[in-house]
């Protein structure tokens, strides 16, 4: 099935922060534009417990409810959000035209800011257990574990942070890292180290999960002394990265080593019409505020080269 009622100005592949705020600016601006989400929109803010650090938002407990202010805010001017997975975009012709799973949309541009999914540790017991103790969000699984004892795997912002999360619910935290220091934000790691029922492992890796139908353990091993044991917990929550979600741009446009989209300074892509934005992107920060900024910088860039006063931009068909 193909979108045929008309070709759209934009389609937006992800309804994060920077596909949401791209939404917004492209439906204020006139532009006909489309937003596409596999999961219902948000993205990775979906699963952030507190909002602290995105300007001028205060009242804003989870990063859920912001997602949600985002949406109804794009949809007011006039931007479709529509769920459907993406399965590639075909270059061929006079436009593009984005693959869905069940419908293709033809576009004058798009935006891919389809962000990107949590990496997995590859630990033996790790596919076997998911979803029985191991776990990729704090705030989806940690009430399940209150008063038990759990693991976090990780040593940057976002493992420091779900770990904080975890100290309010459960009855120890346990945070192993594999080297000898965090890489989170500072304020972060003191939180941290305050909490009375938190302790850091260092220079240490997961050997393994343990556990027959649940998590009953970790074994790790320190790298510095080869030394091995067992870790009594009831979960393991793993933050050890991010892997984009780029599987259906491969021979589409130019990706770096690890799959991220490479980009210049106005986000435009090595395909003179595709954009993309936010945690998807080759060296983003990967914050909200910078999301929102390069869906921002995307949009204001492709409504300079979309001619928005011919009666074929509004009118076209196939």
């Amino acid at each position: 099935m193909t979108d045929i009622a008309k070709i759209h100005d934009l389609v937006v592949i992800g309804a994060g922060p920077a596909g949401l705020a791209a939404g917004i600016y492209a439906g204020r601006g006139g532009l006909d534009v489309k937003l596409l989400d596999m999961m219902g929109g948000g993205g990775q803010v979906n699963v952030i417990d507190r909002i602290e650090n995105y300007p001028g938002v205060m009242g804003l407990e989870t990063g859920m409810a912001l997602a949600e202010i985002m949406s109804k805010q794009a949809a007011s001017f006039g931007a479709e959000i529509s769920f459907d997975e993406v399965t590639g975009i075909d270059t061929s012709g006079k436009h593009l035209v984005v693959k869905g799973g069940n419908t293709s949309y033809s576009t004058r541009s798009v935006l891919v800011a389809s962000g990107a999914g949590h990496r997995l540790l590859k630990a033996p017991g790790e596919g076997r257990l998911s979803g029985r103790g191991v776990s990729y969000c704090a705030t989806c699984d940690g009430n399940f574990f209150r008063g038990q004892s759990v693991a976090v795997v990780g040593g940057g912002s976002s493992a420091v942070m779900e770990a904080i999360y975890l100290t309010r619910i459960v009855g120890q935290v346990t945070l192993i890292h594999r080297r000898d220091k965090l890489r989170a934000e500072k304020f972060l790691q003191d939180r941290l180290f305050a909490a009375e029922n938190s302790e850091v492992i260092w220079d240490s890796v997961v050997e393994e999960i343990v556990g027959d139908k649940e998590v009953t353990g970790v074994r790790i091993k320190n790298v510095k002394s080869g030394e091995s044991r067992l870790l009594d917990v009831a979960a393991v929550f793993i933050f050890v990265g991010l892997t984009p979600n780029t599987g259906f741009l491969k021979g589409v446009i130019d990706l770096d080593q690890n799959g991220f989209v490479k980009t210049d300074i106005n986000m435009c892509t090595s395909h003179p019409a595709i954009y993309a934005a936010g945690d998807v992107r080759a060296d983003s920060a990967r914050q909200i505020g910078t999301a929102v900024g390069d869906g921002i910088t995307a949009v204001v860039k492709i409504h300079e080269k979309l001619d928005t006063s011919t009666p074929e931009r509004q009118h076209d068909k196939i």
